[in-house]
């Protein structure tokens, strides 16, 4: 009678562990661990501002590089959470953890589909305990939704429903322009699993992804062709960028392998990470040249060779440092191929070779070190400036190397009834200025930095340090002198 009771725990036991594992390496002291800095303040300001007051927009974040802008998607998809989190930006850190242990399970069932049980377990396994992978789902970031809408899309396409993947690659696209790289799956499977009958499936997908644009194209005529100009300009202009010349790339792509096998496989173990990368590749050829796959399975298998090798030839040509973020097309398809090669090892050298890898991103475990407490220190440290600005009206300035202010902004903004003022809009009487000593003088006197030097000369009146981070109030100087 034990045996029948609960027959889908006794037969999916082993995918239900491995997302349990997923949800609690992501969700596990989720306000502590989670990353707020500029870009996850300047969001959540954006999209409170459409909760609360309507303020609809047509384009997204910025680009590190280029002056161009995403699409807006990502702050849509996020909008619900924050509503329902009740402004906090926790609600979208979640919300975007949830989606990275769906991702988890997606990347199970792919690989089941298209390989073994074995395989998509490995896979799925390695997916959820990658420290990269933990870091990247843990907060809220276009781009870390990559992942999950680079899967969906190859994998509507390899069932061909055009028009889920014409909508899962706006998304990948509203996620970060390194989507274009998808390009090369997607001519694979078209061009091996193409049919007659797909022709006007295709052309209405078509339809659908140029429809997604509408948002940046009425941003671009309202603001002359900024967009569009800038992508031009980044292609055309390619002195510190891409090379578009395909060759450019063989002398990097093994670097840009290991690089990808060490920060995914080998939990940024460098030394370490070396010899996996060398098993890899092995693993790989040998997956080629001796594989017992069945004809369909030996498509997906160079469907995933395409993608990966597609994806770092592409990130080859480019001339600037590569983040681990950047990754974030391929991160799936690296834990598939992976999940191949240790299956196909053998039970007992696949074992070893699996335990080894666990260990290794058990090691790096985000858990291991103390949570930095970004969001409670920025809401201290506003908390703080608001109680001692003592109801009078106060600007408000940064000094950072790695960070802007939004985050800061965020807090000091939701109460109504708070005085600040931007130095544009009025120079009040004090001035509170926050510095993150992490590879920056604070020195808020003199300082060029034009939120501070807009406020006229000023001398310290107080000053205090919360969780290494000091914070100065400032009061004009007459004189002139140097505090």
């Amino acid at each position: 009678m034990a045996q029948t009771k609960f027959p889908f725990l006794k037969n999916n036991w082993q995918i239900i562990l491995v997302v349990l594992i997923a949800a609690f390496c992501r969700f596990y002291c989720l306000p502590e661990y989670m990353e707020f800095l500029g870009d996850q303040g300047r969001d959540v300001v954006i999209v409170r501002d459409l909760l609360k007051h309507g303020n609809f927009f047509f384009i997204g974040p910025q680009t590190s590089i280029g002056n161009m802008y995403l699409g807006p998607y990502y702050y849509y998809l996020i909008a619900p959470s924050l509503l329902l989190a009740l402004f906090s930006p926790v609600g979208p850190a979640a919300f975007i953890a949830l989606l990275g242990v769906f991702t988890v399970y997606l990347l199970y069932r792919t690989a089941a589909s298209w390989f073994s049980p074995r395989v998509s377990l490995i896979s799925a396994l390695l997916f959820a305990l990658s420290p990269v992978v933990i870091k990247y789902s843990s907060f809220s970031w276009n781009p870390n939704i990559m992942p999950l809408f680079a899967l969906l899309f190859v994998y509507f396409l390899t069932r061909r429903r055009f028009f889920l993947a014409s909508l899962a690659f706006s998304f990948c696209l509203n996620s970060h322009y390194l989507a274009l790289l998808l390009v090369f799956p997607a001519l694979y499977l078209l061009a091996t699993n193409y049919q007659k009958t797909d022709l006007k499936k295709i052309f209405l997908a078509l339809f659908i992804f140029i429809l997604s644009f509408t948002p940046q194209i009425l941003f671009d005529i309202k603001h002359r062709g900024q967009n569009i100009g800038a992508l031009i300009s980044f292609f055309s202009e390619r002195e510190t960028t891409i090379n578009l010349k395909a060759y450019k790339a063989l002398p990097k792509l093994p670097e840009i392998f290991s690089l990808a096998s060490t920060r995914l496989l080998a939990g940024k173990n460098e030394a370490i990470g070396i010899y996996i990368s060398i098993i890899f590749f092995a693993l790989l050829i040998l997956l080629l040249l001796k594989n017992k796959f069945s004809p369909d399975q030996k498509r997906k298998y160079y469907l995933c060779l395409v993608w990966f090798f597609g994806g770092l030839t592409g990130l080859a040509l480019y001339k600037q440092h590569i983040y681990d973020h950047y990754f974030g097309f391929i991160f799936p398809v690296i834990f598939i191929l992976i999940g191949l090669g240790i299956n196909r090892l053998g039970k007992i050298w696949g074992s070893l070779f699996l335990t080894f890898l666990v260990i290794l991103s058990l090691v790096q475990n985000p858990f291991r070190w103390p949570p930095p407490r970004q969001l409670q220190t920025t809401q201290a440290i506003t908390d703080s400036i608001v109680e001692s600005s003592a109801g009078f009206p106060f600007n408000f300035a940064l000094l950072a190397k790695m960070n802007y202010d939004p985050g800061y902004l965020y807090f000091l903004t939701a109460d109504n009834n708070t005085k600040y003022f931007h130095l544009r809009d009025k120079i009040t009487e004090q001035l509170f200025v926050i510095c993150e000593p992490f590879q920056i003088d604070c020195s808020p006197i003199n300082n060029p930095e034009w939120g501070i030097a807009a406020f006229g000369w000023a001398k310290i009146d107080s000053q205090w340090e919360i969780n290494g981070i000091k914070v100065y109030r400032l009061i004009h100087n007459p004189d002139g002198q140097k505090n």
